[in-house]
């Protein structure tokens, strides 16, 4: 029997836009835009709110396919929540109202980012995207395609010896130029909100952004520096990628107006939900809080609580579920050795680092999270998870292992999860063939591979990924002991089990 799904309720016609958001994915559809639609769909909200609709823009060339999916259905989207007991209330969402691909029309980019009535700019461009060093905390200014974005700026202003040098093509130069269009004509800059998972997103994004900025224009980048508001926020939302089965499954059990739903790309997602957000917006914002939004001064203990306890342990889920053979985390979770590792993990090594989380009861959202990680119906993968491991792993679980050590404390836990890491890369890496799961860094990932074959320890000479940890004895005798064990072994949970104690 076919469940109806909730159609859009407004009239979209009166839809505004507010928000121009790069990096349109399933997460930034299943999160910030559904906290729009919330919003749009309350008589007593939608007054305010329609001036608020998302504009989304892609960057990359794969993000074409998401544009013209969007747009040959009016960019609406169904939105499947799985719960736990088999329950999936499935919501038309009508929040994002254009989606444009930066490639295909520069300049209807930047006049979107130039015009008055967008006032906030919001990324979801994943940990990667913000072009740092996890170990400095630096932009990295050699990167050819900033060097050439910079270039371009400076030679449409007709200076330097980039003159000429083309339209911007990353995030950045995007961003920037929009910047100094509205400066140029006099219109106040709206907010860049990050909504990835970093530590500190809107510091991080706050020193990127205006990094890139002196490289084009010194006095641009102190105008950024000193007017534009980068709030920090923390999001929560397992959100797996949308698959072939999904989009038939939606189709198949689901139905609009007497019809089967034929969503060219449908988000599935987890019906958990969280965004914990500083409030500074010195244009406005939506009215989130009044659909559960929590507005905060201070975002850093929820932020931290997220990364770590969550995010970490999604590493660890995923190589001890892979190298254990399952392919979806609710598989791995409800392993009884691996769901003890993972608590051991947050118990032991995580919450120790963590500040007091002002209204939280940490064992309540630790037990939560191992709940939600076993949901069945979510089929989040383990590839998922495991995917740019050389991003996540070192803003995730690497700061807790640094501190812990600075401490004098042990950290067997976490070094076994980044023996995981090397066992399973080590595992899957031969010839030319790609790696089984995407990683922005393959070429450092297969070289790191490549050092264990010299010397087991080689894995963790990546300053970038690790700092100095190869060269802290202590440590290094735990990740070769799990590392050991793992090669041993076809099956990881005897090291699991020894580590947890069990």
């Amino acid at each position: 029997m076919t469940a109806s799904v909730v159609d859009v309720d407004y009239d979209r016609s009166e839809i505004s836009v507010g928000i121009l958001h790069f990096g349109v994915g399933n997460f930034h559809r299943s999160h910030q835009a559904m906290y729009l639609d919330r919003l749009l769909r309350d008589p007593a909200t939608f007054g305010a709110a329609r001036d608020w609709g998302i504009c989304g823009v892609g960057v990359l060339p794969g993000d074409r396919a998401m544009r013209d999916a969007l747009a040959g259905q009016g960019f609406e989207y169904t939105l499947v929540e799985r719960h736990p007991d088999g329950a999936a209330p499935a919501t038309r969402v009508g929040s994002i109202v254009d989606v444009l691909h930066a490639p295909d029309d520069v300049e209807a980019v930047l006049e979107r980012l130039a015009d008055p009535a967008v006032r906030i700019v919001s990324l979801t461009i994943t940990e990667g995207g913000y072009n740092i060093s996890d170990v400095t905390g630096e932009f990295d200014v050699a990167n050819p395609a900033i060097v050439a974005d910079a270039e371009a700026l400076r030679g449409d202003h007709g200076a330097g010896a980039g003159a000429g040098a083309g339209d911007p093509a990353t995030v950045f130069g995007l961003v920037v130029a929009g910047l100094r269009r509205r400066r140029e004509r006099g219109v106040a800059p709206f907010t860049v909100m990050s909504c990835d998972n970093i530590e500190g997103n809107g510091e991080v994004a706050r020193r990127t952004f205006t990094a890139f900025a002196r490289l084009v224009d010194a006095e641009l980048a102190a105008w950024i520096e000193r007017e534009v508001a980068f709030p920090n926020c923390m999001v929560d939302r397992i959100t797996p990628v949308t698959t072939d089965a999904d989009r038939a499954w939606v189709r198949e059990n689901y139905e609009l107006d007497g019809a089967p739903v034929d969503d060219a790309w449908p988000v599935l997602c987890e019906d958990f939900v969280q965004w914990v957000l500083e409030d500074e917006f010195p244009l406005g914002r939506p009215a989130w809080e009044t659909v559960g939004v929590q507005l905060v001064d201070e975002v850093r203990p929820y932020e931290l609580m997220k990364l770590r306890l969550l995010n970490a342990s999604h590493q660890a889920l995923a190589y001890s579920g892979l190298l254990a053979g399952y392919e979806f985390a609710h598989e791995g979770a409800g392993d009884p050795a691996i769901a003890a590792y993972l608590r051991a993990y947050m118990d032991r090594e995580a919450t120790p680092t963590l500040d007091p989380v002002p209204g939280v009861d940490l064992d309540a959202y630790k037990d939560r999270l191992i709940e939600r990680f076993a949901n069945p119906y979510v089929r989040d993968t383990l590839g998922r998870l495991a995917t740019d491991a050389s991003d996540r792993i070192p803003k995730w679980l690497v700061p807790v292992i640094r501190e812990l050590r600075e401490r004098g404390a042990a950290t067997p836990l976490s070094a076994s999860i980044v023996a995981g890491w090397a066992r399973y890369a080590e595992r899957v890496v031969g010839g030319d063939d790609a790696l089984p799961f995407r990683d922005r860094q393959e070429p450092a990932v297969r070289d790191a591979v490549a050092r264990m074959t010299e010397e087991p320890v080689g894995f963790l000479r990546n300053p970038d990924w690790f700092a100095a940890l190869a060269d802290d004895p202590g440590f290094v005798a735990e990740f070769l002991a799990s590392l050991g064990a793992f090669r041993d072994a076809d099956d990881p949970r005897p090291e699991l089990r020894r580590l947890v104690g069990t």
